[in-house]
């Protein structure tokens, strides 16, 4: 309730005052920050939200699922004849970055250095990526070097990637500059693939520990009812964002609590997605849970964009997996993001059995 409260008002709880980690930001540092949608409040967030809305309407993602289909196939294929693999890096994390890589335009071999990026860019915190702060700036700067790399490239060309979206948009009648179009491919690419990869990991673990659960998937392949709700239990179960931060604009009295201008609050989506007050038994990990208002996804006018893709991925893959694959075990020692923001894992190693 409070984080619904929150995320509907930016006009006391603002995005980007100070950003939406919890670390204090610089002045100088908040300025590029600033450029990232997810740091906006309205007017902005509003007009620059509806230039990537056009990429992510029901209609577009509903073009999508062949091409996703067959690339959830393609994926399983190359892991059939080996019976393990390091599923966070050969499945959660390969599906959503050719998926990205292709809304974007970019060439499918440079997925590696996307998944690099990626990692730095939320993985600061977690010393098999980087040490520093600096790190993640120096990951920033490559990024968006890239991405007007691609840009100078497609100056002039027709298509409809959104890396041309983008180039050819206009806000209050002005072309996107380029610190902005950096920002959006930034963006894109980090919540592109990031919070997939990781529902998808997350996923897959909790159907392991939760083998009555997978056998009514497995029992139901078919079932896009279920799958759709067992996809939304995953989501409200993993919440791969653990939060986002807001600033108070202004003092104000919340619930009997007074408040001063500059507070910070931290949406715990996490905590919210196991409120026993919306969820009935929300410790059960339950893929026939409905409804299932979970905060997965943010709420408000932060909302996912990408949720309609994230979960079309999500279903795909692991209707895929229940075909084709069998006694899926854990094999080896799972390993955590280090994150406060992420619900990550780093690698999953499993073994299993080919179907037929």
């Amino acid at each position: 309730e409070d984080i619904v409260h929150m995320s509907k008002n930016p006009k006391i709880w603002s995005s980007a005052r100070g950003g939406t980690d919890l670390k204090d930001h610089e002045e100088e540092d908040l300025d590029q920050i600033r450029l990232l949608m997810l740091n906006m409040d309205p007017p902005q967030h509003v007009k620059f939200r509806k230039l990537l809305s056009k990429g992510f309407t029901p209609r577009m993602i509903s073009l999508l699922e062949p091409k996703i289909r067959a690339r959830t196939t393609e994926i399983v294929d190359g892991i059939c004849a080996k019976g393990s693999c390091d599923f966070v890096r050969e499945v959660a994390a390969e599906l959503p970055l050719i998926v990205i890589a292709e809304l974007l335009g970019v060439p499918l071999e440079d997925r590696d250095q996307l998944f690099d990026w990626t990692n730095q860019l939320i993985g600061f915190d977690d010393p098999e990526f980087q040490t520093s702060m600096e790190d993640a700036r120096m990951a920033a700067m490559e990024v968006w070097m890239y991405a007007q790399e691609l840009a100078d490239e497609r100056m002039g060309q027709e298509g409809d990637d959104l890396v041309r979206v983008l180039m050819n948009a206009e806000v209050d009648g002005e072309k996107l500059s380029d610190m902005e179009f950096n920002a959006f491919f930034l963006l894109l690419v980090v919540a592109g693939n990031e919070t997939t990869r990781n529902a998808i990991a997350g996923g897959l673990r909790t159907l392991i520990e939760h083998p009555d659960q997978a056998a009514i998937l497995r029992a139901n392949i078919d079932d896009d009812d279920l799958w759709t709700t067992a996809t939304d239990e995953i989501l409200r179960w993993v919440t791969p964002v653990t939060y986002f931060r807001r600033q108070a604009t202004c003092d104000f009295e919340y619930k009997g609590i007074q408040f001063k201008e500059d507070d910070k609050f931290a949406l715990m989506y996490r905590s919210a997605n196991r409120d026993e007050a919306i969820f009935e038994d929300p410790y059960r990990f339950d893929v026939r849970r409905t409804p299932n208002h979970h905060l997965a996804f943010g709420t408000g006018e932060h909302f996912c964009m990408g949720a309609s893709l994230a979960r079309l991925e999500i279903r795909c893959i692991f209707q895929e997996i229940f075909r084709r694959l069998d006694n899926i075990e854990l094999d080896g020692e799972i390993r955590r993001l280090r994150s406060n923001i992420i619900n990550g894992t780093r690698t999953l190693p499993i073994k299993f059995d080919v179907i037929g």
